[in-house]
């Protein structure tokens, strides 16, 4: 899987997604970041990229000819290959696991990362497939959230992280909020790890986080409690079918034996 991110700070973007758990990854050839500085796509000899918004205004709006220039390079670098391309906007629909998870069939996606006001309606129209926002807020760019977007898609990328378990574990991921987690040492300023955790009992462990994880997402998130639960009513309902159904089909059997 390979991202290509359109940004004017490509140094402070590549830098941060090249570190850590990522960079490893990345190093390890099990997927690949690009990032390419739009301001070395202008064909202007002072670099501008952005110029007064037509109709008035306050800020300045980036222009759709250096975007233009610098996608166009992106796409000769992947061949016949089209990529998905998203744009980083509070107009955008909100970034979620389930999306992270539907980005994942992708097998190179493109990020521009807007700046200023906000970039020439034109390119978007001609160039943007999906529009994302990570939150109702405004941030001054859009390169944080193009960071968030290639670290929650990146993670779940086969070989990353040395186990599916330790994102289909996590908060959101399963559909509820994680459960609390302690280390050494057993007791820290008189407080005591849960005594169900030192039991060894595996059983009863995972019986015991998955209550906490129950009760802190009714608390904290009660409209992924409520989904969480309509989700195992479907699932058990769906269970309680496909036993009738296989029980229907035994004694079809049984009467087909005994009426031969």
């Amino acid at each position: 899987m390979r991202f290509d991110i359109m940004t004017l700070f490509d140094r402070e973007v590549s830098d941060f997604l090249h570190t850590s758990i990522l960079g490893r990854a990345i190093k390890n050839g099990i997927f690949e970041v690009h990032c390419h500085n739009i301001r070395d796509y202008t064909e202007d000899k002072q670099k501008r990229v952005d110029d007064a918004p037509y109709g008035g205004g306050m800020g300045m709006v980036m222009q759709a000819a250096p975007i233009r220039n610098c996608f166009d390079h992106v796409c000769g670098e992947l061949g016949d290959k089209k990529p998905h391309v998203i744009y980083m906007t509070p107009k955008g629909k909100r970034f979620t696991q389930s999306r992270a998870k539907k980005l994942l069939k992708h097998e190179n996606i493109v990020i521009l990362c807007g700046h200023y006001e906000g970039v020439d309606q034109r390119i978007l129209d001609s160039i943007v497939d999906e529009e994302l926002t990570v939150g109702d807020y405004v941030l001054t760019g859009g390169e944080l959230p193009a960071m968030i977007v290639v670290d929650a898609v990146a993670r779940m990328i086969e070989g990353v992280l040395s186990d599916p378990v330790c994102y289909k574990d996590e908060s959101i991921y399963s559909g509820l909020l994680e459960h609390p987690h302690y280390s050494r040492p057993e007791v820290f300023e008189g407080v005591r790890v849960p005594e169900i955790l030192l039991s060894g009992h595996h059983a009863k462990i995972e019986a015991w986080r998955k209550e906490q994880s129950l009760q802190i997402t009714k608390e904290r998130r009660p409209d992924l409690y409520r989904a969480y639960l309509k989700k195992e009513a479907r699932r058990a309902e769906k269970e309680r079918l496909e036993k009738l159904r296989k029980k229907k089909e035994r004694r079809a059997q049984r009467n087909a034996i005994k009426n031969s």
